[in-house]
């Protein structure tokens, strides 16, 4: 048993290499994440007698370069939550916090957990691709919110009001009414100048080349609604640029937006456990490829409560002697983008009010007991997650062949 403990950070790793009893095969030193130094290293590890295991963190995306190039190489390779490497084995009063310590802790940690490691393998470049998408699109979901809010402040001084005329939702390329309207007429003297008729003659043409359905009494209203406003900036080239160039801005997180939300689902279709979840209530082709990129492999949480801690909504414990506190906070230790995708979901379960559905009827009896907005809606969705880890995981071992890496 070789013991492959490696810290990785920014462009390098530190290395130690371990066998039962405390071992040093290889005391820690720094590999850099060059195609050369990485071959030496794998030139190492297969001159070792026995087997060869590598355990990594997650650390955001510095263990990539060495993990996929392990990996290729044919050499077993597991990567670990952090948060486990760090609550591994404190037993020191020291606190010792350097890449040589934290490799030979990882090393140690590898020998003690030596059976249940998981390979890395191809499932988990897929997962780890859809985790890096959902993090853009979640970026851009708020650039495109900021952008949003921006171009309502600026309309506000040329026609305001103009993004309460049309509700209707975004296209599939991500463009919205409103802000295909605001593009044309930036100004509202861009339609007063014109006559009702010659608006809605104008209105009627700008729908038909945009592709909106047309409304007849649409015109009238607009035209009503705007006769007493006061704008603050002029009719001018300089306020035209203005509001354009804020309406291109939008117009491209817009078209991010939709353009990751679509490739995600892409990605997510690949993986076993898509079906199963598109199928629980209150999870679409949107908030679906977002949760499996949160939770990532169901089957590396030993039991259900270990994934409710991962996503920060298991219900906390202050006991001590005869003292049992009633009422606790949640952890809120885990993945808050998950939590976020989670309140998503409860929120869409609370509006479409599916009747039948498990989670919608607990969170329906909470609410009704009245308990606090926040209270009902963690509870909901950690049976959520009870639930979606008992159907996956049932799945997963229904069909080993799909959970195959």
């Amino acid at each position: 048993m070789n013991a492959v403990g490696i810290d990785a950070s920014k462009g390098k790793s530190m290395v130690t290499i371990l066998r039962p009893f405390g071992e040093i095969v290889s005391s820690p030193h720094e590999v850099r994440h060059t195609s050369d130094q990485i071959d030496d290293l794998i030139r190492e590890i297969r001159s070792l007698e026995g087997e060869s295991r590598i355990v990594m963190e997650y650390t955001g995306r510095y263990h990539e370069p060495m993990a996929r190039w392990l990996s290729d190489a044919g050499l077993f390779v597991s990567l670990v939550n952090p948060k486990l490497i760090k609550d591994f084995d404190n037993d020191s009063l020291r606190k010792v916090k350097t890449d040589k310590a934290d490799s030979v802790k990882i090393a140690r940690y590898t020998l003690d957990k030596w059976h249940k490691l998981k390979q890395y393998g191809a499932m988990d470049e897929l997962r780890n691709q859809l985790k890096t998408m959902n993090r853009q699109f979640g970026y851009y979901t708020k650039l495109k919110t900021a952008m949003k809010n921006n171009l309502i402040s600026l309309l506000d001084q040329t026609f305001p009001g103009a993004n309460t005329f049309f509700d209707s939702p975004a296209r599939s390329d991500g463009s919205q009414k409103w802000v295909d309207f605001v593009d044309t007429y930036w100004h509202v003297d861009r339609i007063r100048s014109m006559s009702l008729s010659a608006f809605t003659d104008h209105y009627q043409k700008w729908c038909s080349r945009k592709g909106y359905n047309f409304q007849p009494n649409k015109p009238a209203e607009i035209y009503e609604a705007i006769r007493n406003i006061i704008p603050v900036l002029p009719k001018d080239t300089m306020t035209k640029f203005i509001i354009r160039q804020a309406v291109n801005q939008i117009n491209t997180a817009s078209s991010a937006v939709e353009e990751l939300r679509t490739r995600m689902n892409d990605i997510a279709s690949q993986l076993p456990e898509y079906p199963v979840v598109l199928a629980m209530k209150g999870v679409g082709t949107s908030l679906g490829p977002q949760l499996i990129a949160e939770i990532g492999d169901v089957t590396r949480f030993t039991h259900k409560g270990a994934l409710t801690a991962f996503a920060g909504v298991d219900p906390g414990k202050n006991e001590s002697g005869s003292y049992a506190q009633k009422s606790v906070c949640t952890s809120k230790r885990g993945s808050a983008p998950l939590r976020k995708t989670l309140f998503q979901v409860m929120d869409c379960l609370i509006k479409t009010m599916p009747q039948g559905d498990p989670v919608y009827e607990f969170m329906n009896k909470k609410r009704s007991q009245g308990k606090p907005y926040y209270v009902y809606m963690t509870a909901g969705a950690n049976k959520f997650l009870r639930i979606y880890y008992g159907r996956v995981k049932e799945y997963l071992s229904e069909h080993p062949e799909t959970a195959e890496n």
